[in-house]
């Protein structure tokens, strides 16, 4: 998922952006691409995040939710310096979504187009912690399939590597054959754009790119239409003349054509330390001054939009009405209210402007099916769907509910 195309990172939200991600509110727009849109939001305890909501058009397809979920499972398992690790997930709601430690830092991508090829040593350290992240994901199972500039992002300690495993969620879904293309053609490896072929030995191929586009500020194959860049991929050797020679030994042996002769991310490290005049130690002056100024503009994320109090009504006064002394006394039943039946994605909104409230409930005014919505001090809220109660003969004693929190919700109460 690209990031935002204009210079300030944080985009404001639009009317048909969600209010609430599996109780994450978002607090901008960060990014979008095929796959969806990227949000900036908060842990509970103030931690920012990057919210992944995948595009409606893929949760509809049986195969992309199956592969999605693989996915998530061995990208939870993925806990390298040099990546940004999934540390949240939906994949069965109605929208999968997906949430990682937030990155300050702008993208290879965007550095590139806005000051340039970066140098020697930036390009060498830049190298040697994605070839490190790559050795991560793959000691994973998990091949990366697009890694491309956009999906580097250039941190003040280094770089980091997102969105591993998420294209081959969507490969050979129907949506591939409708427009949504998985793998970026300019960084493409010849077996991939040829065949589909991927293996860890695609994601060194296209490390090969990156190092080069980010030494010369262009593709090493090109630009242009997709299919010309493709064709050049498969058929003709990439363009080098504008690379540094101490680069051109390394990237040139990840830009093999058979995958057998690429070297593993191991040997990326070795090549980078070999190649560099003094020793290779990451740290806070990795990046040219320009380039880490873009850092600071996304330091300071903006706050989610405050969630409006639950509207109380007041309770309207009326006389009591006299009958008359013959007229005996009727007890009135105390009407049922049925729980709401309000969809599930606006099951929140109902409970804000509920106006009934009780501090207990007995399980005597329960019955299957019924829905609770439960404020807690804390300023989560909570929707409890009562499925029943153990029997009279069960050795236990016990009760069966579905339950649905959206976190952070409301503002806390202090006691």
């Amino acid at each position: 998922m690209s990031s935002a195309s204009s210079t300030d990172p944080f985009q404001p939200l639009k009317a048909d952006d969600p209010a609430v991600v599996g109780g994450y509110r978002p607090a901008a727009v960060l990014g979008a691409g095929g796959m969806g849109k990227v949000y900036p939001s908060y842990t509970p305890v103030g931690r920012p995040l990057a919210l992944k909501v995948i595009r409606a058009e893929f949760s509809e397809d049986p195969e992309f939710r199956r592969r999605f979920q693989q996915e998530v499972r061995s990208a939870q398992r993925v806990q390298g310096l040099y990546t940004a690790p999934v540390i949240d997930s939906d994949t069965e709601g109605a929208q999968p979504w997906l949430a990682t430690a937030y990155v300050p830092g702008p993208s290879l991508a965007h550095a590139v187009a806005r000051h340039g090829g970066l140098p020697l040593r930036s390009v060498l350290l830049l190298t040697v912690g994605v070839a490190e992240a790559l050795g991560v994901i793959h000691g994973a199972g998990i091949v990366h399939r697009d890694l491309k500039p956009a999906n580097v992002l250039l941190a003040a300690d280094g770089p980091r590597v997102i969105d591993f495993g998420v294209a081959r969620a969507a490969d050979t879904t129907a949506l591939t054959g409708t427009g949504v293309s998985v793998g970026t053609p300019a960084f493409m490896a010849p077996q991939q754009a040829a065949a589909g072929t991927v293996t860890p030995a695609t994601d060194v191929f296209a490390l090969g790119q990156i190092a080069a586009y980010a030494a010369i500020g262009a593709p090493a194959f090109g630009e242009g239409p997709s299919h010309a860049v493709l064709y050049r991929i498969v058929h003709e050797d990439p363009d080098l003349s504008r690379l540094p020679d101490e680069l051109r030994p390394l990237v040139s042996r990840c830009l093999s054509r058979d995958p057998a002769d690429r070297p593993a991310p191991a040997d990326i490290i070795a090549m980078c330390h070999e190649i560099s005049p003094e020793p290779l130690r990451q740290g806070e002056d990795w990046l040219p001054q320009a380039v880490a100024g873009s850092i600071t503009e996304r330091l300071l994320m903006p706050a989610p939009a405050p969630t409006p109090p639950p509207r109380r009504r007041r309770p309207r006064s009326r006389a009591p009405r006299r009958r008359p002394p013959s007229s005996p006394r009727r007890t009135r039943r105390p009407r049922r209210r049925d729980p709401p039946t309000t969809p599930q994605k606006s099951s929140l909104e109902v409970c804000r402007q509920e106006t009934h409230f009780a501090e207990k409930l007995g399980l005597d005014q329960l019955t299957s099916g019924s829905r609770i919505c439960v404020l807690s001090k804390a300023g989560h809220i909570a929707v409890v769907t009562y499925r029943g109660k153990s029997g009279a003969d069960d050795p236990s004693r016990y009760i069966t509910i579905d339950l649905t929190v959206w976190r952070n919700a409301e503002e806390a109460q202090m006691d």
